[in-house]
């Protein structure tokens, strides 16, 4: 009888050892749970904070250059700036013109690139939409040009057209603003699009670059905008 309790009490012994152990391997398998799931939030948060970040900065950015001068840049009175509809020729006292009376249809400007000389009465309607409106002479390089086709094409409120009688070879105009740059390179294209392109310049922001008129004047729009 001595001999079966002691077996009996060795058996139990055996069993409350391996019950403390697998107690002990669910706390560890627990405390190792909780302690990845804790890096893996913590993880996440510094990640979402670094995204927030990432997107704040690019926004200071975009602000710090809107506000930033261009060097170079011309800069004209907006008030008096003509925005008369007019359907007889103007005479603009500046080349292109960066504002005026203007035809009542716009020129499209939706990335639009012009391989010849458009109305200019009806691309300073544009330029009264928001748009950016890139002009060049023969004196332009080749290079210059595909480059700066190839961003005009992609950019929404933009347009582009030769202007052989103007100044510089290539040259930026917004609603009262304008500045010539050296290259397709020089950082202050970057800088005008990023500023102007439906820019604080514009007198009616948000109104169409689209539904107006070709380089040859023609095509259907709306009027009175």
């Amino acid at each position: 009888m001595a001999a079966n309790r002691s077996t009996s009490a060795d058996r139990r012994a055996r069993i409350e050892e391996m019950r403390r152990a697998e107690q002990a391997r669910e706390r560890r398998n627990r405390f190792l749970t909780i302690g990845i799931s804790t890096v893996v939030v913590l993880s996440l948060v510094g990640f979402g904070g670094y995204v927030l970040k990432t997107q704040s900065d690019k926004e200071d950015a975009k602000e710090a250059a809107a506000k930033a001068p261009i060097v170079g840049e011309k800069s004209w009175d907006a008030k008096k700036l003509g925005r008369n509809h007019v359907e007889t020729a103007v005479k603009y006292d500046m080349k292109p013109p960066v504002g005026g009376d203007h035809h009542p249809v716009w020129l499209n400007c939706d990335g639009d690139v012009y391989d010849k000389a458009v109305p200019e009465v009806n691309a300073v309607h544009s330029l009264e939409h928001g748009a950016v409106w890139v002009t060049y002479t023969k004196k332009a390089a080749a290079a210059d040009l595909d480059k700066l086709k190839d961003k005009v094409s992609k950019t929404p409120y933009t347009l582009m057209s030769p202007v052989d009688d103007q100044t510089g070879a290539i040259m930026l105009s917004a609603w009262g603003k304008q500045v010539t740059v050296d290259s397709a390179t020089d950082p202050r294209v970057d800088a005008f699009f990023t500023k102007y392109v439906q820019g604080a310049q514009t007198p009616e922001p948000g109104a169409a670059c689209t539904g107006g008129v070709g380089a040859d004047g023609v095509g259907g729009a709306g009027m009175g905008q």
